[in-house]
């Protein structure tokens, strides 16, 4: 028995027509690794059953491993294929065929679930590096924003870990735009209305992505609320003022400054001066009024009055 790891992720991301793309990969490549006789069958929405006439287990063991190499090869938006595999053989008449089914259930199940974490691991780096490879100037951004986010909290005197889950967070902030258009992204003339509600998506997809390992959970609020402005008309939630994760708050404010001081093909970078009355004039509306104080005051050293 075999069991696709990470469909609901695909469904969630990229939708079900990339879900249902892996599922017809992973039929196919099981067909291509099995014999004339064995039998491949979809037992249910991301199982699959194989049957093998006369397959002793170690032969199954290794046709199971065959087919997962040749699966991990396979790649939708930069999500590697990956199958979890359980089996057992029916070695007399007198056997119940469906305690053999359960067995071999079982048996994958185990697997599963010591495989879990690692593929979850194995299919975000997967998405931050389709990301990165599709858009090279989402990377020099993260870890601009990444570096920015951590100045911003050793000036705020938070602690070790809160300013390590900013590192993390600041890299990680865009990462649902994977599942946008890139013709929306690249897109050099002014957005549709429709093209800016897809754009505006990008946080739920971060926070549905990273949501799916237990190492990010801590973190997935942060992604979710970088987009949320200080005086409540951000999105996706509306938040306002300290109702905003104060991680999330540094994200928003480092993401737009960063955006202001570097060049993109749409525009050049603003000026010192430009940049520092853009912030002045956006604290209390757009960011936290203490993260543009103390940014100003102890990241850039220059005096501070709103």
């Amino acid at each position: 028995m075999g069991d696709l790891n990470g469909l609901k992720l695909i469904n969630d991301t990229f939708g079900h027509e990339m879900g249902d793309k892996m599922l017809r990969l992973a039929a196919a490549t099981m067909q291509s690794m099995c014999r004339i006789d064995d039998v491949v069958a979809r037992w249910g929405g991301d199982e699959f059953i194989i049957l093998l006439p006369n397959t002793k287990k170690e032969e199954a063991a290794d046709i199971a491993k065959r087919i997962k190499d040749l699966y991990a090869q396979k790649q939708v938006k930069g999500i590697e294929g990956s199958i979890s595999f359980g089996w057992d053989t029916k070695e007399n008449l007198a056997e119940d065929i469906m305690k053999v089914l359960k067995n071999a259930e079982d048996y994958m199940y185990r697997n599963k679930t010591l495989e879990q974490e690692i593929v979850r691991s194995n299919m975000i780096n997967g998405i931050i590096a389709s990301l990165y490879a599709r858009h090279p100037r989402e990377e020099r951004h993260s870890r601009r924003v990444s570096e920015l986010c951590q100045e911003i909290g050793i000036a705020m005197g938070l602690l070790d870990i809160e300013i390590h889950k900013l590192e993390v967070a600041g890299l990680l902030h865009d990462i649902g735009k994977i599942a946008i258009e890139e013709e929306i992204l690249n897109k050099q003339d002014k957005l549709t209305a429709e093209e800016w509600a897809e754009i505006k998506r990008h946080p739920e997809i971060g926070f549905r992505i990273l949501s799916s390992s237990h190492e990010m959970l801590e973190i997935t609020e942060c992604i979710l609320s970088h987009h949320e402005r200080w005086d409540g008309t951000g999105y996706p939630k509306g938040l306002k003022g300290e109702e905003i994760p104060k991680l999330s708050r540094i994200i928003t404010f480092a993401d737009s400054y960063d955006a202001m001081t570097s060049e993109s093909p749409y525009r050049k970078a603003l000026s010192e001066e430009a940049v520092l009355r853009e912030i002045c004039e956006h604290a209390g509306t757009q960011f936290d009024p203490e993260i543009v104080a103390i940014f100003i005051e102890k990241v850039l050293g220059k005096s501070w009055q709103q």
